[in-house]
């Protein structure tokens, strides 16, 4: 197939641009609308017991969840006559707003004390923005244009979870214009270092942008038709400028290998696609299936990364094998010109050959071989002791401290956690859909709540209570807790952290109610979302594994080593866990990495996310190795040859790759957003953690003591891989034998 492709790409290699380029205009044209799609949502389980407390919320009693908190700051005292008046007309006003419900403040709830700051100048105003993640996030920046700020003596900060969702998608956008900006021009001077040549450079690049508007393009697609999160195009942007770098970098060296050959500009295209293209479509496959094994995840957010990956992979595989060639065709051995270091002399094949084996990684090869023993333990040992941060990972959900600190969110709730008493804002709602006609028992239950550890207050259609005792007779304030013989009840928890919600939620949950109760609100969404993480992570992790043992099985046509690819990516995933838990959760060298704020825990999200995009790359520097090893296994019949063979021809191309797309990676460190700094500083360890000490020691070492067997499989998958395998198929095949001895001493 790839062989009818390279034929195909040189005929019509003029049409094939023109409509690269087209659909990538198109594609880049709708990009500049794709953030008004997307939504900073998504991090919740839809199915769940707290989804199900949000609906019953909305469809008996027409409210929402409280998510719009103002932060209202005077100079007098907030009990001054003055400042209530002020506070009480911003409160009337701002219930009276179209979309907006439940508003109430500190001057309107009878001076409730956990509304009014610790100093006596800070109040909270309360509500709830209501419509869809898209609706009530517009909504709320047209609020805070005409409330936020100086207004009647007063000073007004907007704050609350729509706030944050807002926010948290501006700055996604903001990012992913500087990371553009950033990654591409360092990106192209690695490039020309790396090639040597202006024109070989800029071909990556060009690919990179026509596979990232392709992608923007189609995701807006899915946007249009299904929800999809923000942070898939941060995932659109970084990774496929990355994959598309890495792929082309692949193509572009085979070809000009084949042309040092001798080979003529359309033939060495031919061989490039049947080699290094089969290559490239293996491992397109590779990153897709572990970006889509998140689709197992029900939160939307884990869901909308995982197809964006997905996307990303296979479009940047797609221009790499129909964009690059037809730009090789159209340029021929032109691809050489605008040199910028002196080309090194090929010389004769003989000459040739003694360079592959004098060459850096054919010695050090080698060397590893000689003692595989020691060298597998101490660097196993190495990459296990930079993972053991992560044994004392503390999963949490993500909130405002996300943000950076210019964030109005953010703000916002950093006043209230460090100036109120509790957190109203975070308050969790027990839904009963029936059985509140039965006052007594909703009374009982109330009073039994109050009782609580961490509970503040809880309020509900028969009045307030606090410590088992009821604090306020029912009025026309409480009159909104009932809706015919459903009733909610709002419990107030005493502070506002977040493990002591947790904690609430589950011993709330454990109860015996008087009626069906649902627990909801941001501590249960959370609770919630992490269960169901925890609980679809063992199908995500089995069909990874899986689909990964059987594509490793097609290129290499081995038993064992799609076992010891799949255990080597692991073992190179572990830094990279260790050092998401030692910089983000514990605060280690916070300020290298511009600045965030460690929570003393990590979003459940993060591990998940990244393990599909980490796994899914450092299993496509295995593919790019030991397909180059397989066929120098067909050609010399030996092992330790194919070993040492292999990492020669492979070494610096997958090193300048790794490098090239750790440098893109490195530029989700510039993001405001404390979620995606993560990103930018695992992705390029996993990267580097592979293409180094894993591919230039403990894989030469585990097939130097494999030998052999390393390569065997039975009779019947023999046949099979002969058949279907993604095998290598050099343009000049000279089959010789190798002395393993001369190799390994």
């Amino acid at each position: 197939m790839l062989d009818r492709l390279a034929g195909f790409v040189v005929r019509k290699r003029l049409a094939v641009l023109v409509v690269g380029l087209l659909l990538a205009v198109v594609g880049g044209v709708a990009s500049t609308t794709l953030f008004d799609k997307l939504t900073a949502g998504g991090f919740d389980d839809p199915k769940s017991e707290s989804s199900r407390a949000i609906t019953a919320l909305d469809k008996r009693f027409g409210q929402g969840l409280p998510n719009l908190t103002l932060l209202v700051t005077s100079k007098g005292r907030v009990d001054d006559p003055s400042v209530t008046a002020a506070g009480t007309e911003l409160t009337r006003k701002l219930g009276e707003e179209p979309g907006v419900a439940n508003v109430s403040s500190y001057w309107t709830t009878g001076k409730a004390p956990q509304l009014r700051g610790r100093s006596g100048h800070k109040a909270l105003i309360m509500g709830t923005v209501t419509g869809d993640d898209t609706t009530s996030q517009k909504r709320v920046a047209e609020l805070a244009d005409r409330y936020e700020g100086a207004r009647g003596g007063l000073e007004v900060k907007f704050g609350g979870y729509t706030k944050f969702q807002r926010e948290l998608l501006e700055q996604g956008q903001k990012d992913a214009t500087t990371g553009e900006t950033v990654a591409i021009p360092i990106t192209l001077v690695a490039l020309v270092f790396i090639f040597g040549s202006a024109v070989a450079a800029a071909l990556p690049l060009a690919v990179a942008l026509v596979a990232m508007m392709l992608t923007m393009g189609l995701t807006w697609i899915l946007a249009s038709v299904t929800t999809v999160g923000s942070l898939a195009a941060s995932v659109v942007t970084l990774l496929g400028l990355g994959l598309a770098i890495d792929y082309s970098l692949l193509m572009v060296s085979r070809y000009r290998e084949e042309l040092r050959s001798g080979l003529a500009p359309p033939e060495a295209i031919r061989a490039m696609l049947t080699s290094a293209g089969r290559t490239v479509t293996f491992s397109a496959l590779t990153v897709a299936v572990s970006s889509l094994a998140m689709a197992w995840f029900p939160l939307q957010a884990v869901r909308s990364m995982g197809y964006a990956g997905a996307l990303t992979a296979l479009l940047s595989g797609a221009s790499s094998l129909i964009v690059l060639p037809a730009l090789l065709a159209l340029l021929g051995d032109r691809v050489e010109k605008g040199r910028v270091f002196r080309r090194r002399r090929a010389g004769s094949p003989e000459a040739a050959a003694r360079s592959v084996e004098s060459g850096f990684w054919h010695r050090l090869a080698t060397t590893v071989m000689r003692r595989p023993v020691p060298i597998v333990t101490i660097v196993t040992a190495f990459l296990l002791l930079l993972g053991a941060p992560f044994l004392g990972i503390n999963l949490g959900m993500p909130d405002e401290r996300v943000m950076p600190a210019s964030s109005s969110a953010r703000q916002v709730a950093d006043t209230v956690r460090a100036e109120f008493d509790s957190s109203e804002q975070n308050a969790l709602q027990v839904v009963a859909p029936e059985g509140g006609s039965d006052r007594a028992a909703v009374g009982a239950y109330a009073k039994r709540l109050s009782q609580l550890p961490h509970v503040a207050a809880v309020r509900t259609a028969t009045g307030a209570y606090a410590e088992g005792r009821r604090a306020a007779p029912p009025d026309q304030r409480y009159a909104r807790f009932a809706s015919g013989d459903a009733v909610y009840f709002s419990v107030v928890p005493e502070t506002a952290s977040a493990d002591d919600a947790d904690r609430l939620v589950g011993e709330i949950r454990s109860q015996n109610a008087p009626f069906e109760a649902l627990v909801g609100g941001a501590a249960a969404t959370n609770h919630d979302a992490a269960a169901a993480l925890e609980k679809w992570l063992p199908y995500a992790l089995g069909t990874v594994l899986l689909t990964m043992l059987v594509l490793l099985f097609l290129v290499t046509g081995s038993v064992m080593l799609p076992f010891l690819a799949l255990v080597l990516s692991a073992l190179s995933l572990t830094a990279t866990f260790g050092a998401l838990v030692w910089v983000f959760q514990d605060g280690h060298l916070a300020g290298l990495f511009g600045d965030f704020t460690p929570t003393g825990n990590i979003a459940a999200t993060i591990p998940v996310m990244l393990f599909g995009l980490a796994f899914g790359l450092a299993m496509d520097y295995q593919v790019f190795l030991l397909s180059r090893m397989r066929e120098e296994y067909e050609l010399t019949g030996s092992p330790t040859a194919a070993v040492a063979q292999g990492l020669e021809r492979t070494g610096r191309i997958v090193t300048a790759a790794a490098v090239a797309i750790s440098v893109v990676f490195l530029a989700f460190t510039v993001s405001g957003i404390s979620l995606v700094k993560a990103y930018g500083v695992g992705l390029p360890l996993a990267v580097l953690m592979d293409a180094t000490l894993i591919r230039g020691a403990v894989l030469p070492a585990a097939m130097r003591l494999g030998g052999r067997a390393t390569w065997w499989a039975p009779a019947p998958l023999r046949r099979l891989h002969r058949r279907y395998g993604l095998r290598e198929e050099p343009s000049t095949p000279t089959p010789h034998r190798a002395d393993d001895r001369a190799l390994t001493g």
